[in-house]
């Protein structure tokens, strides 16, 4: 797996854009993230009432997550595990398919469980790319991307690294890729970013449960 470009087009990746791009990173970010909302809040009522047939309230799963400047938020999900399901990622868990609801399975096969951060992002908390916020408890990757200057953005929904292995990367290869991203942060990289989400969401790639 290659971390950095190689052919000529992904070499435009390598042209830093600078702080400049941050404000209109952040416009669109409020802008996309209420339209969402506005034309997509049927879904996710119809999301929350399956949730609440099948198991009840709460219907959004709340954890502390670390954001830019190392500080704590509260990130929103769609609960998609039964209310009994140990609160840690879900990579930790021994049988993690065990304690997924039904329709929460639906939910981690086309990401769906992410709507609700759009609250996220409308607070400032998050942006749509950016390295995904991680649970305060993983103290090896949250050390090296303190090195890596990777806590001066917000982290994304997805991100360089959710579409480069996700959840089956090496810590150290994780953290590179985020570091990656900080450095070559632009336009060019985000839309890429984007068109390989969009991919890997009908492939299921990278996912390990």
């Amino acid at each position: 797996m290659h971390i950095f470009p190689k052919s000529f087009h992904q070499k435009m990746l390598a042209r830093r854009v600078g702080k400049g791009f941050q404000p209109l990173k952040r416009a669109f970010d409020i802008l996309a993230a209420s339209l969402g909302l506005l034309f997509g809040g049927w879904l996710m009522a119809i999301i929350a009432l399956l949730i609440f047939i099948e198991d009840r309230s709460p219907v959004l799963f709340r954890q502390e997550r670390v954001g830019a400047g190392e500080k704590n938020f509260t990130l929103y999900k769609f609960r998609s595990m039964r209310r009994d399901a140990p609160n840690v990622a879900s990579k930790d868990l021994k049988d993690p398919q065990k304690y997924l609801l039904r329709v929460g399975k639906i939910l981690r096969k086309t990401s769906l469980d992410e709507l609700p951060q759009l609250f996220n992002i409308i607070k400032g908390d998050m942006s749509f790319i950016g390295p995904r916020p991680l649970i305060p408890a993983e103290t090896e990757i949250r050390s090296l991307r303190r090195q890596y200057g990777v806590y001066t953005v917000r982290p994304g929904v997805t991100g360089w690294a959710q579409v480069n292995g996700r959840d089956k990367l090496p810590i150290k290869h994780k953290a590179m890729l985020d570091k990656f991203y900080i450095d070559h942060m632009g336009l060019y990289l985000d839309l890429r970013i984007i068109k390989r989400t969009v991919f890997y969401i009908f492939e299921r790639r990278g996912i390990s449960y």
